[in-house]
């Protein structure tokens, strides 16, 4: 399939690493930290994360950790269909088409919960046709936008004339919590809100910007491991979602991916380039020194921008990189991204032949 348009999308309000900590260290909610987690806290947002700022809808972001679980719900329940709604409003501009010319929508997102689901508002908004197909991908954590690609791909094998739109989208500040856990720490510190859209059809773009260079996915791949399910995943904590976040999880993404990486059909050329979820300055350490030779520059610029905004960051990763180029005939692009599960997925990107 190709790719005719993506986009992205972050909500307007961004705040400075250190602007998070005067908002932590004012916030009720440090009181109920030990002194430990309070220095974890400081370190993180008043040191070098990776991150400088992050973008986050949920407003007044002061008052995030105070917030009772159906406020925060409600958010998720505004917020994501608006910012999933802009990301694809560009997609569609980009791509020359009209909300009523695509044939399917699919979204992804982990950081709430509504029925119906986020595309059902986003067609509402946007005007899409009463048939078109509408899929709404839940719990697959981080690394979502390639399965989400994948299905994507299947729509477009039974039906080759669609139009598919696919969409990112995370609202992590509705999903904000602190407590005395390492790994909720953490995460408190690392994730912001964005969106990414993507329209794809079975036949390259005949005009617009991604015409000069079709680019092409195909390749996917996938591994989980059940077994390491709760190294990272959401849970329920009096009505609001809790991110646990073991200490080992780079290391873990790290042998996944390389596993992935080894997989590549050996008939084929190694990827020139690697684009991966930017789930951390350490989880992009460990990835670097797992896949020598590959430089993950968009990964670390999107982190520093954005922090880690879950399913919609490796899709900022790839508009980073088509910024400044694209795969070549005889140099594919390999993206990457993983998360709950423990889960990782993978597929090419390729020039078109």
């Amino acid at each position: 399939m190709y790719l005719h348009a993506l986009a992205t999308a972050v909500p307007a309000p961004r705040f400075t690493q250190a602007e998070c900590w005067d908002i932590v260290a004012a916030s009720e909610a440090r009181n109920r930290l030990s002194r430990r987690s309070r220095l974890v806290l400081h370190s993180i947002l008043r040191g070098d994360s990776g991150i400088a700022t992050r973008h986050f809808a949920y407003t007044p972001i002061d008052q995030v950790f105070a917030a009772p679980a159906d406020q925060l719900n409600e958010t998720f329940r505004r917020e994501a269909p608006l910012l999933a709604g802009r990301a694809l409003a560009t997609a569609l501009e980009q791509a020359g088409l009209r909300a009523d010319q695509l044939d399917a929508l699919l979204v992804c997102t982990c950081t709430g919960y509504i029925c119906p689901g986020v595309t059902s508002y986003v067609a509402e908004q946007l005007g899409l046709r009463p048939d078109a197909y509408l899929q709404d991908l839940v719990g697959l954590g981080c690394g979502a936008a390639i399965p989400t690609l994948r299905s994507a791909q299947g729509v477009l094998a039974a039906h080759p004339g669609a139009t598919v739109a696919c969409i990112a989208v995370e609202i992590c500040s509705a999903a904000f919590f602190l407590d005395d856990d390492p790994g909720v720490l953490v995460s408190a510190c690392l994730f912001g809100d964005g969106a990414a859209a993507t329209i794809w059809r079975a036949t390259p773009l005949a005009a617009g910007p991604h015409a000069a260079a079709p680019l092409r996915a195909e390749g996917f791949n996938t591994h989980h491991d059940p077994a390491a399910r709760d190294k990272i995943r959401f849970m329920q904590r009096d009505g609001k979602l809790r991110n646990l976040l073991a200490p080992d999880v780079p290391a873990l993404a790290a042998a996944t991916v390389a596993r992935l990486f080894a997989a590549e059909p050996a008939d084929r050329s190694a990827p020139a380039r690697v684009l991966a979820h930017p789930g951390g300055r350490d989880v992009l350490d460990a990835l670097e020194a797992a896949l020598p030779g590959h430089r993950l520059d968009a990964s670390r610029r999107v982190l520093r921008a954005h922090g880690n905004m879950s399913s919609p960051s490796v899709l900022f990763a790839l508009a980073d990189a088509l910024a400044d180029g694209r795969p070549t005939p005889d140099a594919d692009w390999w993206l990457v991204a993983f998360g709950a599960g423990f889960s990782a997925h993978s597929c090419r990107l390729a020039a078109a032949d």
